[in-house]
């Protein structure tokens, strides 16, 4: 269940940075809902993961995450171009994560 909440927490995250730019600044009021309303529901999910998943992982893996989820919907919902320098880093970042969550070490927590 903790990956579930973790996963849950990431895509609030995601959402609410993704709508942040539509906020021009918070004087739009539907996006600043839905960026205030996404942090929260983020550190709900986070809440619940950590407690099945030691709290280094769920922070390491809900940031990298985030990064990439942000950088992919950003692209998608306000048409940026991103270089393939760029998306070259995003796969390092999903490496760092894989081999987190795949150590011999035993998450313990």
């Amino acid at each position: 269940m903790g990956w579930l909440f973790l996963l849950l927490g990431v895509l609030a995250e995601a959402t609410s940075h993704v709508a942040l730019k539509a906020t021009n600044g918070f004087s739009n009021f539907w996006p600043s809902v839905i960026v205030i309303f996404g942090h929260l529901l983020a550190f709900l999910f986070l809440g619940q993961a950590v407690k099945n998943l030691p709290v280094g992982i769920v922070h390491a893996s809900w940031a990298g995450l985030a990064i990439i989820l942000v950088t992919y919907m950003s692209s998608l919902v306000y048409k940026q171009h991103l270089d393939t320098k760029v998306w070259i880093g995003m796969l390092f970042i999903a490496v760092g994560i894989a081999l987190i969550n795949l150590s011999s070490t035993p998450h313990s927590h």
